[in-house]
């Protein structure tokens, strides 16, 4: 198993296309192990499908998408399941079972994965309730509930303890903030950090899809900018900032004019605002 650093998902000039719409040209990039990554960008210029791409719900046109140097695409399905095993998502929408309780999603993953022990996944459901900030301390009523009984905030906070519930090597989160209010997504970004500071001793690599740059500044170790296919911006939060402050247009690639647009949140400047 690599260790904190080495390359876990890579990908070699990626492309990828549905019909005549070209979402991916070209991309290569690389997730450590260990790390929290950020991918950044307007809506349909690939983000959520590069997170298919990287659990095999989708496969490149051309070039290499890798899992700890092995060629997704190129797995049967029992190699894919077993790689499958190591991921988690948090969905958009939460994506909770409706006919579920609370304490029957967060042990969903453990029952589908073997697990009979029902003191043991009481335990475990108990302890990452508690560890989103859902504890039967304060909430005692929570594991019985149904999801339709939940605010916005709590669904995604059960759907994050259902997904680190199976102890993942990665999280994946797929717009975390979406439908959220500003301090509601400020809370979920703790969270994100908190969640990665408590599984930091396994080694967890996250990978965050935003187009919420409070998140994104908040929660990353590294931030990467997609526009029209291709990566456009690398670096880490203060390299973002930095270009964020920036007034004199020639201290600023014209990749980094685009980054500046996005990350000030304009409408006007190379990228076009599309209504």
């Amino acid at each position: 198993m690599p260790e904190t650093g080495e390359d876990l998902i890579v990908f070699e000039n990626v492309c990828k296309s549905f019909g005549s719409l070209h979402v991916l040209k070209g991309v290569s990039l690389a997730v450590k192990r260990g790390e929290t990554l950020v991918i950044i960008g307007q809506s349909g210029v690939g983000k959520s499908v590069s997170l298919r791409l990287m659990i095999g719900l989708l496969y490149p046109d051309s070039g290499k998408c890798l899992y700890m140097g092995r060629e997704i695409p190129q797995m049967n399905d029992v190699q894919l399941d077993e790689m499958r095993r190591h991921f988690a998502m948090l969905f958009q929408s939460g994506a909770l079972f409706d006919s579920m309780t609370v304490g029957e999603n967060v042990t969903f993953g453990l029952r589908a994965n073997g697990m009979t022990d029902e003191d043991e996944m009481t335990r475990i459901m108990e302890d990452k309730l508690r560890a989103v900030g859902l504890g039967k301390k304060k909430f005692p009523e929570i594991p019985a509930k149904l999801p339709s009984q939940l605010s916005g905030g709590q669904k995604k906070r059960v759907a994050l303890a259902r997904a680190i519930a199976v102890e993942p090597e990665i999280v994946l989160y797929d717009e975390p903030t979406t439908g959220l209010d500003p301090i509601m997504s400020d809370a979920i970004a703790d969270l994100i950090i908190s969640t990665c500071e408590d599984l930091k001793h396994k080694n967890v690599t996250s990978i965050v899809v935003t187009h919420d740059m409070h998140v994104a500044l908040k929660t990353a170790d590294r931030i990467l900018m997609f526009h029209g296919g291709e990566i456009v911006g690398e670096g880490d939060p203060d390299y973002y900032r930095n270009i964020r402050e920036t007034d004199d247009d020639s201290k600023l690639t014209e990749k980094e004019k685009m980054i500046r647009q996005f990350v000030r949140g304009q409408a006007v400047g190379p990228i076009q605002a599309v209504l």
